[in-house]
């Protein structure tokens, strides 16, 4: 099913700001020595994605915290095998929003709700509307949102962009059971524990029997008569970690409407504001090559 309207991409920010600051070399740095790798490296992501793309239909989505989503409010342990940004990166991070913003794309970050639930809520506004979203990501989690016709999970780096057949054929499950695969599998990523002993292929075929995380639970005595190894072994051990899963649940799920996304879903690329990027690519000293790359995407270049 195709539609006219033009495709909605929202981005996740974090994973390529933390692909730039693990991969570029830490010789970038501005005129007061301070580490630009990360930026640069979002800046070329950022360049080379309106370029391919010419997206007028894009925004880009930050995380404001590793301690204070309403999910660390649910579960204190969430993402706490994490380490806190360090200063360097922290500092980083403002200037990718900074450069965001100069190149007219809308910016979404918000204190209580992380930037997997503002693409959600923003690409399920844009939906009803008719429009078909991409997901720029390299996240599995937003893989769950892939639910409209045209819909698509796209891993812009490393070139590898999947529809919903798609997903199923890398996770073995739809998108729309990502959420409760997570629940049973655990996610060692974000500290969210899941079932001991249920690994993804298990995951996967008791969400191809069951179809939710609920029918399975409500039809568990079922699973002593499917032909699936250790099946039967499975029951107690469902039942013993049933809070933990529902927690894990309600974690791994994107379903919230949130209501500032919600009043105001700006996705159009406005104008775009060249004093201002010229004034951020001074004080981060970085060359002509970049700037020019930069200020084209503009219109000024």
């Amino acid at each position: 099913m195709s539609t006219d309207k033009p495709v909605v991409h929202l981005i996740d920010a974090s994973i390529y700001i933390f692909r730039a600051w693990y991969s570029m070399p830490d010789a970038f740095s501005d005129p007061a020595g301070r580490p630009t790798n990360a930026v640069y490296g979002f800046a070329r992501f950022l360049c080379e994605f309106l370029e391919e793309t010419g997206s007028r239909h894009a925004a880009v989505a930050f995380d404001e915290s590793l301690a204070s989503s309403f999910r660390n409010e649910l579960y204190p342990d969430y993402k706490a095998n994490r380490e806190p940004a360090p200063p360097d990166l922290e500092r980083q991070f403002a200037w990718c929003k900074d450069l965001t913003r100069c190149l007219g794309l809308p910016v979404y970050v918000d204190d209580r709700f992380e930037a997997d639930d503002l693409i959600a809520s923003l690409a399920g506004c844009w939906r009803e509307r008719g429009h078909p979203v991409c997901v720029v990501t390299g996240d599995k989690d937003l893989a769950q949102l892939v639910l409209g016709p045209g819909d698509a999970w796209w891993d812009f780096a490393r070139r590898n962009r999947l529809d919903a057949d798609g997903i199923e054929a890398r996770f073995g499950v739809r998108p729309e059971q990502i959420a409760d695969y997570l629940a049973l599998t655990g996610d060692a990523v974000d500290n969210i524990p899941g079932v001991p002993g249920i690994g993804p292929k298990t995951a996967a075929g008791l969400l191809g029997h069951f179809k939710t995380l609920d029918a399975l639970y409500e039809r568990l005595d079922e699973l002593k008569f499917l032909k699936m190894r250790g099946a039967k072994s499975l029951i107690p051990r469902l039942r013993t970690h049933e809070d933990t899963v529902r927690l894990a649940r309600r974690l791994t799920g994107l379903d919230a409407v949130i209501e500032k996304v919600d009043t105001e879903p700006h996705v159009e690329r406005r104008r775009a504001d060249p004093d201002g990027l010229d004034a951020l690519l001074d004080g981060l000293g970085f060359g002509q090559t970049l700037r020019q790359r930069l200020h084209r995407l503009t219109g000024t270049g």
